[in-house]
C-alpha cells in the first residue's frame, strides 16, 4: 500500500488549495479514505472522510463549509478542496487508509496559510 499527497503550499488568508493522494497496492474502490491534519505542538486530527464509493462524507467542525473531500476511483485519488483558508489551518496533511488490518499513512503535505 502506497499513499502520496500532493498539492501542498503556501497560501493567503483566504485563499484556495487543493490537495490530492494517489493510492496504490490495493483495491481503492473498496476501502473508505481519510484526510487528517496536524499542527506543531498539536495532536494529529481528522480533517475529512469519505466512503468507497464516495456517497458518504463527513468533515470536521472546524472546516465545515470550508472543505470538500471527493475521490475519483478510476484515478486511485482522494482529494481534499480546501476554500477560505485560516492561518489556523496550518499544518502537515496526511492521507489515511485501513486496508485489511493495518493503518496507512501518507508522508504528509505541508500547508502553510499566512499573509
Amino acid at each position: 500500500v502506497q499513499l502520496v499527497e500532493s498539492g501542498g503550499g503556501l497560501v493567503q488568508p483566504g485563499g484556495s488549495l487543493r490537495l490530492s493522494c494517489a493510492a496504490s497496492g490495493f483495491t481503492f474502490s473498496t476501502y473508505g479514505m481519510n484526510w487528517y491534519r496536524q499542527a506543531p505542538g498539536k495532536e494529529r486530527e481528522l480533517v475529512a472522510s469519505i466512503s468507497a464509493a464516495g456517497g458518504s462524507t463527513g468533515i470536521a467542525d472546524s472546516a465545515k463549509g470550508r472543505f470538500t473531500i471527493s475521490r475519483d476511483n478510476a484515478k486511485n485519488t482522494v482529494y481534499l478542496q480546501m476554500n477560505s483558508l485560516k492561518p489556523e489551518d496550518t499544518a502537515v496533511y496526511y492521507c489515511n487508509a485501513w486496508v485489511g488490518t493495518r493503518d496507512y499513512w501518507g508522508q504528509g503535505t505541508q500547508v502553510t496559510v499566512s499573509s
